[in-house]
C-alpha cells in the first residue's frame, strides 16, 4: 500500500504537466514583466470572459508604477536598513522557532510511542498517517481562523499550547512504565501537538 500511496503524489504532477501548457500566462506577468498590453488583454478575456476589464488593467498598471518606484535591496542592505530592522527580527525569530519547535522530533519518535502504547505493528503506519492527516486538516482550519483572530494570536496561542503539550508529553513518557494508561495519553498528546502546530506556526 505504501508504494502506491507514495506514487499517488505523482498523479497531481502529471495532471499539471498535461494541463498547464493550455493555461494562459498571468495578466500581471504579461503587462509588468513583458510590457505586452495586448497579450495581457487577451489573457484577461480568456480567464474572465468578454467584457470591459479596464479597471483590472489599471490596477496592474498601478502595481507596475509602484514596483518601478521601489528600490530593490540586496541582503546586506536589508540588514543595514534601520526601518526594516524590526521586521527582520520578527522574520528570523518566527523562522528559527519554526525549525526548533519540536515537530520533527514528534514525527521521528511517534513510531516508538505508538509501539510502546501496544498498538499492533500493522496499525502503526495508519496511526502515523492519521497524524499527518491531522496536520493537513488543522492547516485548512487555520486558513479560516486567521481572518478572525489574526496571525499574531495564532502564533502566540499555537506556541503556548505546543509548549504545554511538550511539557505534558515529557511527563507522560517519563511515567509510562508506572501507569499503563500513560501510553495512550502520550498518543493523544502527539495528535494535539500536531493540531496546534498546524493551527499556529
Amino acid at each position: 500500500l505504501w508504494p502506491w500511496l507514495l506514487a499517488s503524489s505523482g498523479l497531481s504532477a502529471l495532471v499539471q504537466l498535461v494541463t498547464l501548457p493550455f493555461f494562459p500566462d498571468s495578466p500581471s506577468y504579461l503587462l509588468i514583466q513583458k510590457g505586452n498590453e495586448e497579450a495581457c488583454r487577451k489573457a484577461i478575456r480568456k480567464l474572465w470572459g468578454e467584457g470591459d476589464h479596464q479597471a483590472e488593467i489599471d490596477d496592474i498598471m498601478k502595481e507596475k508604477d509602484a514596483m518601478a518606484s521601489t528600490k530593490t535591496l540586496r541582503v546586506l542592505e536589508v540588514i543595514k536598513e534601520r526601518s526594516l530592522r524590526w521586521q527582520l527580527y520578527i522574520l528570523v525569530t518566527v523562522m528559527t522557532t519554526l525549525q526548533l519547535c519540536g515537530i520533527n522530533a514528534i514525527y521521528f519518535y511517534s513510531f516508538e510511542v505508538f509501539h510502546t502504547a501496544k498498538f499492533e505493528e500493522y496499525l502503526i503506519p495508519y496511526v502515523s498517517l492519521g497524524v499527518g492527516l491531522c496536520e493537513c486538516l488543522s492547516s485548512i482550519l487555520c486558513s479560516t481562523l486567521i481572518d478572525r483572530f489574526g496571525r499574531k494570536v495564532l502564533l502566540w496561542g499555537g506556541y503556548s499550547l505546543m509548549c504545554s503539550v511538550l511539557a505534558l508529553l515529557t511527563m507522560t513518557l517519563s511515567l509510562q512504565h508506572r501507569f499503563f494508561w500513560m501510553h495512550y495519553f502520550s498518543v493523544i498528546l502527539i495528535f494535539l501537538f500536531v493540531v496546534f502546530y498546524g493551527i499556529g506556526p
